[in-house]
């Protein structure tokens, strides 16, 4: 059985402090391989936090940590997932890199803005998806706020995820709708769903946590609850095919119908 190991890092991040942020994650990695993890997702921006006023100072941070975060992978053999403020051709973006041994990265760009948090108003919109060939499972990678468009994650599958990355700050009082949604994706994609939030009080909002991993059927794999720290599960890719097998979804689809009668 060719098995992936996943780690979830849940914590709470200092907004504007990225030398704590950094530091803490470090330990996360190194923690993640040594319990053998291959893949490792943090919360979104989660080196600098919503810190949008100062956009252009923790771009420059991010745009240098970068490489140190190559260094961390291949030291480990290990992908390291999560979203950073960057800058490109004078554009800021909320962007999702997935970074890999041997000099592997990925990068998707946010799509989808959160007008509530005014990413609108600091960042460019991403207008790709990405998908990731990594050697066991292939994965799409998403932030957030994509999770309320399913039609996203429909053109993953469709287009061969296996998997779904997704880096979120998403806030307590709206947690059931992220429970629900995470499961809903996993479930009408037949795909393993990996969720990461971070917790507690960042930036006067409470973040609400319960990062999960939920498999092709439904289950819950793991669940951090609100609880800092790192969450460590084995996945088998396998299911993945097992479940589009025995329940054709992606087979049975019939866009060419999806129209309204004149």
């Amino acid at each position: 059985m060719d098995t992936l190991t996943i780690s979830l890092a849940q914590f709470t991040i200092q907004q504007g402090e990225p030398d704590r942020n950094v530091e803490r994650v470090k330990q996360l990695v190194d923690q993640a391989a040594g319990e053998g993890s291959g893949l490792i997702l943090l919360p979104e921006l989660w080196s600098t936090g919503f810190d949008l006023e100062n956009k252009a100072r923790h771009a420059a941070f991010n745009r240098d940590l970068l490489p140190e975060i190559q260094r961390w992978a291949d030291d480990h053999s290990l992908y390291i997932g999560g979203s950073y403020l960057l800058e490109r051709d004078g554009a800021f973006y909320n962007q999702f890199v997935l970074t890999g041994p041997g000099g592997f990265r990925c990068d998707y760009a946010k799509i989808h803005l959160f007008r509530l948090m005014h990413e609108e108003q600091h960042f460019a919109a991403g207008d790709r998806l990405a998908l990731a060939w990594l050697p066991r499972i292939t994965t799409g990678l998403a932030v957030c706020y994509d999770l309320r468009f399913p039609e996203m994650f429909r053109q993953l599958a469709v287009k061969g995820a296996e998997l779904i990355l997704l880096s979120g700050e998403w806030p307590e009082r709206r947690i059931e709708h992220w429970q629900a949604l995470v499961k809903a994706r996993a479930i009408e994609n037949q795909v393993f769903f990996a969720a990461v939030n971070t917790t507690g009080m960042v930036g006067g909002t409470d973040f609400g946590g319960q990062s999960s991993l939920i498999s092709p059927w439904g289950k819950t794999v793991l669940d951090a609850g609100r609880q800092e720290g790192l969450f460590t599960a084995r996945i088998d890719p396998g299911e993945v095919a097992h479940a589009r097998k025995t329940i054709p979804v992606l087979s049975d689809r019939r866009p060419d119908s999806y129209r309204f009668f004149a």
